[in-house]
């Protein structure tokens, strides 16, 4: 693979991640818009505590879904600062690590994606397992669900 190549597939994989994250962006607006609609419709009964008691639980799945919303801004404007022209020697956020089985890209916590039939876990670089693979480099070995695992490759 080409550094060209590298570039582009980790170019790649960090707009996936923001497309990923816009989107969870978008769909917490939507449930926040919801579930104030939801707690605005809520009808005044002659049983007030039913009254009282649905606005609250209106108000309450608003609440997380706004932490919902402002956690993925946070990772959002994180995964922006993230850089990917720049070929890596040792694992640090915007590296991809290829492992035998295994591959990941520390950039932001969207888990296991499919990119171009190929299985990558996007790690947070606050994650335990980036944190883990901070500073490493090719050949050296790490432990990871109990097993070792060599770093074939790293850019």
């Amino acid at each position: 693979m080409t550094i060209q190549e590298m570039i582009a597939f980790k170019t790649n994989l960090k707009n996936t991640g923001l497309a990923l994250i816009n989107k969870r962006i978008e769909l917490a607006k939507q449930m926040i818009a919801n579930a104030q609609e939801a707690a605005n419709n809520e009808e005044k009964s002659s049983a007030g505590d039913k009254y009282e008691t649905g606005r609250a639980m209106g108000h309450l799945e608003k609440d997380m879904h706004s932490r919902q919303q402002e956690e993925n801004k946070l990772e959002l404007d994180r995964l922006q600062k993230v850089n990917t022209e720049k070929i890596y020697t040792t694992a640090q956020p915007g590296s991809f690590i290829n492992c035998k089985g295994q591959s990941f890209f520390i950039a932001a916590g969207l888990g296991k994606q499919t990119i171009n039939e190929e299985t990558v876990f996007f790690l947070s670089p606050l994650s335990p397992l980036a944190k883990l693979l901070h500073g490493k480099k090719e050949g050296d070995t790490f432990f990871f669900n109990k097993e070792e695992r060599i770093i074939l490759t790293l850019y």
